[in-house]
């Protein structure tokens, strides 16, 4: 009798139990009350964050200052800009998505009374539009995109989409960094819906966008994939960072104004730690071959998105707000411009997560 072997995604499993049971096994061992973390909708606010702080401030200002001219540099050097020799036409469709993204965003900012009814569900036709329309310039640039080149795989995003982001709101209940107003009168039923309907167009806003950006760049000529670098990581390496984390998401109930940035970085560096321990190429592979592509696009991808996640949230009736601890200083729109920082890492664990669930069916069907 064959033994089957265990799928090469079978690490997905401990990951996943590990990033969602860690914060709570943190409140248990601190002796807080576990029931105020679990209760839904997540209405009451029971973390109190520390006050705006200068020092604290300026040194984030420094680094982000830092980080974005990094990004900027390495993107000029490590990109080459390709021109658009198409001459095929905007699809149908892409105007159809643009239109319902310009209309979603006229009635997501204004408060007509006939739309009163409607009004706290413009978030999902905003971005349903955002996402036919970038697919569609990728289509007019390159003569295909995801939503075409890969439907299965395009429409699979959608569910995965929801767990993803239900997870940062998991994350949030130990940090409690932003709070939705315009929801109080939803039930828990309307909250789940509309809520995982809003969530599981993240992974498709961001995929689309990642998917438009290779259109227009490519890695530098002096850039060579071939080349191997002695920064790869290694087995050792990945357990540190595994083993990193994991105290750090258990230690979010402790210090959660401390450890608050660790909600955008900590799941990307558990998954890649799994990844480098069972030794399966990281999103990190071609950048330390030479190839920065893979790495640069999926962060600008998730800073691009971001930017119009916060505009559009500006006005919206139904919408978000933030509390967060030091930096809660000059805003772009209702985000902290510090805060920006954290779509960097987002856009990169949007790619890892996008990539792995995609080889975790494709084991499962084999």
């Amino acid at each position: 009798m064959r033994v089957r072997s265990p799928p090469k995604t079978a690490w997905l499993y401990p990951a996943a139990v590990a990033c969602v049971l860690l914060p709570l096994a943190g409140v248990w061992l601190s002796g807080r009350p576990v029931g105020r973390y679990l209760q839904f909708p997540p209405l009451t606010k029971y973390v109190t964050h520390a006050p705006f702080n200068r020092v604290i401030f300026g040194a984030g200002a420094l680094f982000f200052l830092l980080t974005m001219s990094c990004l900027l540099f390495v993107s000029y050097h490590a990109l080459s800009l390709k021109r658009d020799s198409s001459a095929r036409p905007f699809p149908w469709w892409g105007w159809g998505g643009l239109l319902l993204c310009i209309c979603a965003w006229a009635l997501a900012w204004n408060r007509f009374s006939w739309f009163s009814i409607l009004q706290p569900y413009t978030f999902v036709p905003l971005w349903s539009g955002y996402i036919l329309s970038v697919n569609g310039v990728t289509f007019r640039r390159s003569g295909t995109c995801l939503l075409l080149g890969n439907p299965g795989r395009f429409f699979l995003l959608f569910p995965v989409s929801a767990i993803f982001w239900w997870y940062f709101e998991w994350l949030n209940r130990f940090v409690q960094n932003w709070y939705y107003v315009g929801v109080d009168d939803f039930s828990a039923l309307a909250y789940v819906l509309n809520a995982t309907l809003c969530f599981s167009t993240v992974l498709p806003a961001v995929l689309s966008t990642v998917d438009l950006l290779a259109t227009f760049f490519t890695p530098a000529d002096h850039y060579h994939p071939n080349n191997a670098s002695r920064l790869s990581p290694g087995v050792w390496t990945s357990r540190f960072l595994l083993v990193g984390m994991a105290v750090i998401l258990a230690a979010l109930p402790f210090a959660p104004d401390q450890l608050f940035p660790f909600v955008w970085v900590a799941p990307l560096v558990i998954i890649v730690g799994m990844q480098g321990i069972v030794g399966r190429q990281t999103i990190f592979a071609s950048f330390f071959r030479g190839n920065w592509r893979p790495v640069l696009l999926p962060a600008l991808a998730g800073l691009i998105c971001g930017f119009f996640w916060e505009m559009w949230n500006w006005k919206s009736l139904a919408h978000w707000q933030y509390s967060i601890p030091y930096v809660d200083r000059y805003h772009i729109f209702a985000m902290p411009i510090l805060g920006y920082l954290g779509y960097l890492p987002f856009g990169l664990e949007c790619q890892v997560i996008a990539e792995n669930f995609v080889d975790f069916i494709a084991d499962d069907a084999d």
